[in-house]
């Protein structure tokens, strides 16, 4: 028995990492699939209501897609990647304050932990330990002083993820005129749209309240009504200009 749970071991602690590594991005996906799905939905919506073709559609859904998809992207990558070297540059900061002003550092070392309760010879020792090492002195620092922590991850993944969430979710309004333009059927496009839409906006309703560690009911609530109206403005702006215009 305990063979086998050593061979299956390393199995199974690969899938936890993986999944793992898949956590650390869900809510970069679930941001990016309710943009995508409500923004490609109201383009869809709006060029409904203006009783354009499938083909414009298309065209005018694409165009969304993979504009505000790169945008967002482009925006989710850049303010990763500014939060990072934010925080590099405040480390070097900290670490030329220790060098050349060691015994006001050391004070504020010690008035931290004063706050937390530390006195007498516990917090002498406590700051002796935390001083003699330069590296763990910043990171002390830099999380109790500054109040600010490392990101672990990578800006590149970041955007990744991002707009790899917004084209899959935001694909989902687009789905039926694709297959529509390929081979036409008679059927109310937009309607099907609709429906395969609420089911897009349900599952990322679902997995924002993972994120947000909240009611499901208020995720998928909150998500679908932000869609409704999204699409529902987007429509009658379409029908009022289609009528206006042509």
């Amino acid at each position: 028995m305990s063979l086998i749970q050593s061979h299956d071991e390393p199995q199974i602690h690969q899938q936890h990492s993986y999944f793992q590594k898949f956590q650390n991005y869900l809510g970069e996906f679930v941001y990016g699939g309710i943009d995508g799905s409500i923004t490609t939905f109201a383009v869809v919506a709006g060029a409904s209501g203006a009783e354009l073709s499938s083909a414009i559609i298309l065209i005018l859904g694409f165009a969304n897609l993979l504009a505000d998809g790169f945008s967002m992207s482009i925006g989710a990558y850049l303010a990763a990647k500014s939060e990072q070297e934010n925080y590099e540059k405040h480390k070097k900061i900290e670490y030329w304050e220790i060098e050349n002003m060691p015994e006001i550092e050391r004070q504020e070392i010690r008035d931290i932990f004063k706050t937390k309760g530390f006195e007498g010879q516990l917090l002498e020792q406590v700051t002796n330990i935390i001083c003699a090492d330069k590296d763990r002195w910043v990171d002390v620092m830099m999380t109790e002083e500054l109040g600010m922590i490392k990101e672990q991850r990578s800006p590149f993944k970041i955007g990744g993820v991002t707009f790899i969430s917004f084209l899959i979710l935001g694909l989902i309004p687009l789905i039926v005129y694709v297959i529509d333009f390929m081979h036409p059927f008679k059927s109310n496009l937009f309607l099907i749209a609709c429906i395969l839409t609420f089911f897009a906006f349900t599952m990322v309703g679902y997995l924002k309240s993972y994120v947000t560690q909240t009611s499901i009911w208020k995720g998928v609530l909150e998500t679908l009504l932000l869609g409704a109206a999204a699409a529902a403005v987007a429509y009658f702006v379409g029908d009022f200009l289609e009528k206006l215009l042509v």
